[in-house]
């Protein structure tokens, strides 16, 4: 492994991590603060998309601040055959780091607010309107994403990301999760955030499923790439999170 490759992996979990410890603990937070649902979401959110946006700031020049597997199978899928390509190889050491940040950030915002750590949630998430709502969010995160990346606009990203996260939090039903690395570590936080093991699977599906149609309608809409060179960046045809 070549040490860029082993700043990335850090990056990744580390930016998952912390991620994960920012929705799973401001969730904790919320609920502590106020009965009110909707500030419960206000203060989740807000703290979500401010923290998103410094941890893509920070941490996209060491790999491009994926934290969202559905990102980085986009990214290998379109880098595949160009000077930024890499193997299959790096590309699950890339997910694993994610998950394994993902599981580590829900302990920690537990830890940090004395919850049991790693508890399975007992919060059942389901039916339709919620997995079309994590199909949109996904959907257009991968949009957002992938364009920027294609137009030579990827130093829009930390803000531009943060804001459709934030966005997604009020207009779909399911919250936006809109990535299975938060999904599975929200499953082992039984707070405010958390979501039943069992719904899990099909909340997962529902994101890959959007993450392939947004890429695809960003392709359509932007079908040649600007600036293969843009902001100095080896290696990644997707330059952000999720």
């Amino acid at each position: 492994m070549t040490a860029a490759a082993g700043r990335r992996l850090l990056a990744e979990f580390t930016g998952t991590g912390l991620l994960v410890a920012m929705v799973v603990g401001s969730g904790i937070a919320a609920t502590r603060l106020t009965e009110d649902a909707a500030l419960r979401l206000l203060v989740n959110s807000g703290v979500t998309v401010l923290g998103l946006a410094v941890l893509i700031a920070v941490f996209a020049p060491a790999g491009g601040a994926h934290f969202n597997p559905v990102v980085t199978g986009a990214d290998w899928l379109l880098s595949r055959g160009t000077a930024r390509g890499y193997g299959l190889g790096e590309t699950a050491a890339v997910l694993g780091c994610q998950v394994a940040g993902a599981v580590a950030g829900a302990a920690l915002a537990d830890a940090m607010f004395a919850v049991p750590a790693l508890t399975p949630s007992a919060h059942h998430r389901g039916g339709v309107p919620l997995l079309l709502s994590e199909v949109v969010a996904t959907a257009g995160l991968l949009l957002v994403i992938v364009a920027l990346a294609r137009t030579g606009r990827a130093q829009h990203a930390p803000w531009a990301v943060a804001a459709w996260i934030g966005a997604a939090y009020w207009f779909t039903a399911s919250t936006s999760f809109a990535n299975p690395a938060v999904t599975i570590g929200r499953t082992l936080t039984d707070s405010y955030a958390g979501v039943a093991p069992a719904s899990a699977p099909a909340f997962i599906a529902a994101q890959i499923v959007g993450g392939a149609l947004g890429t695809a309608l960003a392709l359509a809409v932007y079908p040649g790439r600007k600036g293969d060179d843009h902001g100095g960046r080896a290696r990644s045809a997707v330059h952000v999170h999720a």
